[in-house]
């Protein structure tokens, strides 16, 4: 059976990933909002996050666009990966299918903050989904069973 530093890496693994994707986008957003050449917008405290988007490039809002993603749906999986770990049952499959499901993530990362070809990312997305409902349904398993 793995320790449960072993079910809980890949949860450590995708926050590293979420931090790094955070550094992107202020690395990107922060020169694009002083180039005054390119947003031409003033900020103001009663913009609307709509009108701060429409003034930066596409390559720009991508990485910010997906670090929201990012603090979305892996909610549920540290989650999830925190009831298995108190639970003490994770299987090596267990351990696999999480950094499976991290990986899918941060190819998603890659994807959508570089191209954002919407029909390969979203399929990048079920694809996570799908190992994520997979390591739900088996740790509903032991919690119901």
């Amino acid at each position: 059976m793995p320790t449960s530093a072993q079910i809980l890496g890949p949860v450590v693994g995708l926050n590293l990933w979420t931090l790094f994707v955070e550094g992107w986008m202020y690395s990107n957003r922060i020169p694009a909002v002083n180039d005054k050449s390119k947003f031409k917008m003033e900020l103001t405290p009663d913009m609307t996050l709509e009108k701060f988007n429409s003034a930066l490039p596409p390559k720009v809002r991508w990485k910010g666009d997906n670090f929201n993603n990012l603090l979305q749906q892996p909610l549920q999986f540290y989650a999830i990966m925190l009831v298995l770990a108190q639970l003490g049952t994770g299987t090596q499959t267990d351990v696999n299918l999480a950094w499976g499901y991290v990986g899918i993530r941060v190819v998603h990362s890659l994807w959508q903050c570089l191209s954002n070809r919407l029909m390969a990312r979203f399929g990048l997305f079920v694809s996570s989904s799908a190992v994520l409902a997979v390591i739900t349904v088996r740790t509903a398993a032991r919690v119901f069973v």
